[in-house]
């Protein structure tokens, strides 16, 4: 499980994934009885809000589990928590959740109102194309904050070596329906003056196209470290929103490091 938190524990985790371990083999399998933990600890810095131009620290955490010399599964550093709830060979469909921080007038820079912390409940769709690549979708709705539909698809290219390194990157597109579009990049008549910016509504649709990188090395039996990057560049209304240009930025980026501490078996 990976765990990309927010600013602190109060504000909630930002993007975290969950793959679900293998199953453990049968009891004549001797190599597959023992489990092996990986945690990972560290920090990263990411956008402090949907088009923000400023960088916020926030924890990384990661927990995975795997089942005797099997590889820990990878995980993309920009997934959401979840868990399978269907899975027929390269295909799986499950549970996801994503968490948004809150946005205030002070965080922007400018009379706005605020936007508060969101659960994003939703679901994924994952289909493994290739031993080395695979496509993911999710789809998540806003409760409390922003109260809208957000959307991800992504694709990831892995290269690894069992667990000694594991190097992934791949494309990414968001898209988001009208409410969320408002809450993060509409300025409405009541509070363009305060906020010194013209009108402006932005509608449902694309939002941002990327990228997502990551690398893992396994220095010893035990310890390792784990960085990963990600670029995001707000397209269509948002990209024009006078929100950004002035307070913000159409350039969104991501990056962290971690150590990981391997125990078990």
């Amino acid at each position: 499980m990976k765990i990309n938190g927010i600013a602190a524990l109060s504000a909630g985790l930002l993007g975290c994934g969950l793959s679900v371990p293998a199953f453990a083999q049968d009891a004549g399998q001797s190599s597959g009885e023992y489990q092996r933990t990986r945690i990972d600890l560290g920090v990263q810095f990411q956008p402090s809000y949907p088009g923000s131009d400023k960088l916020s620290p926030r924890p990384l955490f990661g927990v995975a589990r795997a089942t005797g010399d099997e590889p820990f599964a990878f995980e993309a550093p920009d997934e959401s928590f979840g868990f399978a709830l269907w899975r027929q060979r390269r295909l799986s469909f499950g549970f996801a959740v994503g968490l948004e921080g809150s946005r205030t007038a002070k965080d922007v820079g400018a009379a706005l109102p605020k936007v508060g912390f969101t659960v994003e409940p939703g679901v994924f769709l994952q289909y493994e194309t290739t031993p080395s690549t695979r496509l993911r979708g999710e789809i998540r709705r806003g409760i409390g904050g922003h109260d809208g539909w957000i959307g991800t698809v992504g694709g990831d290219y892995v290269a690894r070596t069992n667990d000694d390194w594991l190097f992934s990157v791949g494309p990414r597109l968001t898209l988001a329906d009208g409410n969320y579009q408002d809450a993060y990049f509409t300025v409405a008549p009541e509070d363009a003056a305060g906020a010194g910016l013209p009108t402006y509504d932005a509608d449902g649709g694309l939002q941002a196209v990327g990228a997502t990188a990551s690398f893992l090395k396994q220095l010893s039996a035990h310890w390792g470290v784990y960085t990963y990057a990600k670029y995001d560049r707000l397209i269509g209304d948002p990209a024009n929103s006078p929100l950004v240009r002035e307070f913000g930025s159409r350039d969104q980026f991501s990056g962290g490091v971690a150590l990981s501490y391997t125990f078990g078996g």
